[in-house]
């Protein structure tokens, strides 16, 4: 059975990166994998802490994609070992969710987002669903330390 997770309030609604599961990384406390995940566009900038102090993951979404910050020039490189880092972390962190993932055994796992080609499965199928393919690798990382 594929597992497929979107919105918070959906059974794998912990799978998102709006889920309330803040963490500790580099040194500072994040509400989201979110807030994490768009501040690193911006890292070390005032961009960063901006987007990390505001109040949903939505608004740190919508800043982080606001083009008119400056945009590291690596980020195509690093936006994927960004996100396995932050996935990571934050399943590392809570063990209630922690467990969510690991009861999903080998199942597959995709972000079931109508819009997002890259990170979800689009809204035909197409799409890349790196998200799913991450969370798959935590589950797998995750597992090998039990």
């Amino acid at each position: 059975m594929t597992i497929y997770f979107y919105s918070t309030r959906e059974e794998y609604g912990c799978f998102s990166n709006f889920s309330a599961h803040g963490f500790e990384l580099d040194g500072v406390y994040w509400p989201t994998s979110e807030h994490y995940f768009q501040a690193q566009k911006f890292v070390g900038t005032a961009h960063a802490d901006q987007i990390r102090l505001v109040k949903t993951p939505k608004d740190a979404a919508k800043m982080g994609r606001d083009r008119t910050r400056p945009l590291r020039p690596d980020w195509e490189q690093v936006k994927d070992d960004i996100m396995r880092q932050a996935v990571l972390r934050k399943f590392e962190t809570h063990a209630d969710i922690r467990e969510v993932l690991l009861s999903t055994g080998d199942e597959l796992i995709i972000e079931n987002s109508p819009i997002d080609y890259y990170w979800g499965c689009g809204a035909d199928g197409s799409g890349k669903n790196m998200l799913g393919q991450v969370l798959m690798e935590i589950r797998e990382i995750l597992r090998d330390r039990t």
